[in-house]
């Protein structure tokens, strides 16, 4: 699996989207980091995605993960088909 995009969706003052950006900085991925707190248009979007509004909530090519810490993400990764590096498991 190639990852055309990562989208994370966040609010300046969550913890856990502080731990979720570390994780993937950490793990050397590419991502857009979306504000939505003063984007309604993104915050939306999220809420579309996701089926509620807490944050942080991440997109993975579809693949979605609504209101996780950063222990979650390792799973959420692998169930995608992805190693927590960023390189494909195939």
């Amino acid at each position: 699996m190639n990852i055309s995009r990562i989208r994370l969706f966040t609010k300046s003052w969550c913890g856990w989207c502080h731990e979720a950006r570390r994780w993937l900085d950490t793990h050397g991925f590419s991502y857009e980091n979306i504000d939505i707190e003063g984007d309604p248009t993104a915050a939306r979007e999220m809420q579309r995605l996701s089926g509620q509004s807490r944050v942080p909530t991440i997109e993975v090519d579809g693949h979605v993960l609504g209101d996780f810490d950063s222990r979650q993400l390792e799973t959420f990764f692998r169930r995608v088909g992805i190693f927590p590096n960023g390189r494909s498991q195939r």
